[in-house]
């Protein structure tokens, strides 16, 4: 899984164009970086992850993502969208959640490219073929590449809970997390839903779901803070 992913975020390097603002850039690995850094040895040993790779993407819309083998992606547009280093900390906690919970490794067991014995590596490296972009979307990509494959429910509220931990223990306090689910149904009102937003269902549930999850996590933001990890991020 981790071949995988280094592999599909090549590829996304060499079809996207990336953002050339220092501070931006800058800005967005600080953050990210302040949730990688607090993951724990037993976190990381079964990802086969000893650093992450953080790049920023020239893309309107509001999406990020993570993928095994340590690697994450921002478009500029999602900056729009988390208006401060405390609600982009909620989605990229989020994101990592995923790639923790190996939610992707369910997803690509299920492809017909697994079920069917064709050879991943193959695929991979080739053209833009069904296969590619069926094992892609399995990654959380699929919006990359025109396939819309949304993690389940349970696969999303696993990651929420995970990212909200992370952000807290990052030291980014936990009720932005809230804010800027509420900042995203605003985006969407009277039009399309943001990108990031129209692969992960029920925003107003999630919404309560953190509301429920926040006090809980106040305690762990609280120690981090009293601990030094202060992120100092713009």
């Amino acid at each position: 899984m981790a071949e995988m992913g280094r592999a599909a975020f090549a590829d996304l390097e060499s079809k996207k164009p990336l953002s050339t603002d220092p501070r931006e850039v800058g800005y967005v690995r600080c953050v990210a970086n302040a949730i990688t850094s607090v993951l724990r040895p037993d976190e990381l040993r079964p990802l086969g992850v000893t650093r992450w790779e953080v790049e920023v993407f020239e893309d309107p819309t509001a999406n990020a993502f993570a993928l095994p083998g340590g690697k994450i992606g921002v478009h500029t547009g999602l900056l729009d969208v988390a208006r401060s280093p405390a609600q982009l900390a909620a989605v990229l906690g989020h994101e990592v959640g995923h790639v923790l919970a190996r939610h992707s490794n369910e997803r690509v067991s299920q492809t017909t490219v697994v079920q069917s014995g064709m050879a991943i590596a193959q695929v991979l490296v080739g053209a833009d073929t069904p296969a590619k972009q069926q094992l892609f979307g399995a990654l959380g990509l699929g919006l990359q590449y025109g396939v819309l494959m949304p993690f389940s429910r349970t696969q999303e509220s696993e990651a929420d809970e995970i990212g909200i931990e992370l952000m807290a223990r990052a030291g980014f306090d936990p009720r932005e997390s809230v804010l800027l689910w509420q900042n995203m149904s605003r985006a969407s009102a009277g039009q399309a839903p943001p990108e990031f937003l129209s692969t992960h269902p029920s925003h107003a549930t999630r919404i309560r779901r953190l509301q429920e999850l926040v006090p809980k996590m106040m305690p762990i933001y609280e120690r981090a803070i009293a601990t030094g990890h202060r992120p100092n991020c713009g």
